[in-house]
């Protein structure tokens, strides 16, 4: 089996290339906020995000952030409070339908999001009646979104833990139901967890089509408009929402490493 296992420099020629090919256009947006039209670089633009004077043009991505953070925190909450305890019923109570549980939650991945938006505009109008038509409203079409990714997360921690023998045992020393979800079989499923609320985040985070559609000022159709004005600034915040799920990465991973799981 040894033979089979790619050499070190191998290893190293596939690592510099893969992260050759996500470093080049990440320096190259980098390069372009910073150079000026004289030819030389500068952080003007950079500082220019705390000018007064910016206010009134960057009023729209600020804007459209806060409703994309809004969007963020209420998608996770869907996909911890509804999909994780359907996933984990599923499991240890109906596994004669996982199958087909597990076809309609990845069926989403399949559909095109214009299509899916066809599908949703009607629902959306009643909405739209009932609920208002606030930015955070999206965050019904954007839990369908993300369902296949966060499945995908969540599934590969429930296979990695035996659910059926945990909560037995959590059961016959008298615990209820919610206790043996959020006690016992949460932190064991945490590192899926944390992936799937990352993965929700970058999604509506990146998240255009179906925002422009619908007709709801997100990030990404902020920046659109913002591009009219100023082409700099929505390369700078593009980069900023990296560095900002990069650093929400690292984080979930300290967690995910720095908390054992359930005895």
């Amino acid at each position: 089996m040894n033979r089979l296992a790619p050499s070190l420099a191998t290893r190293w020629i596939i690592g510099i290339l893969v992260g050759a090919f996500f470093a080049i256009p990440l320096v190259a947006t980098l390069l372009y906020t910073l150079r000026m039209p004289d030819g030389s670089y500068s952080l003007a633009r950079w500082a220019g995000l705390f000018d007064p004077a910016m206010n009134a043009t960057l009023k729209p991505i600020w804007t459209g952030l806060g409703n994309s953070l809004v969007l963020a925190v209420v998608t996770v909450a869907i996909v911890l409070l509804l999909l994780a305890p359907t996933m984990i019923l599923v499991n240890l109570r109906f596994a004669r339908l996982t199958p087909v549980f597990e076809f309609a939650v990845l069926l989403p991945i399949s559909i095109p999001a214009i299509v899916l938006v066809v599908g949703l505009a009607p629902i959306y109008l009643q909405i739209g009646r009932t609920l208002g038509t606030g930015a955070w409203t999206l965050a019904f079409a954007y839990g369908i979104t993300v369902l296949p990714f966060a499945y995908r997360s969540i599934q590969a921690s429930i296979d990695a833990a035996d659910l059926k023998t945990l909560s037995e045992a959590a059961r016959s020393l008298g615990a209820s139901w919610p206790t043996v979800v959020l006690r016992v079989l949460a932190p064991n499923l945490r590192q899926g967890l944390l992936a799937a609320s990352l993965i929700s985040i970058a999604v509506v985070l990146g998240e255009f089509t179906i925002a422009s559609l619908l007709n709801r000022q997100v990030f990404q159709t902020a920046m659109v408009v913002v591009q009219k004005q100023d082409g700099y600034l929505p390369a700078i915040f593009t980069l900023l929402a990296l560095l900002f799920c990069f650093v929400l990465l690292l984080l979930i991973g300290r967690v995910a490493r720095g908390t054992g799981k359930a005895r």
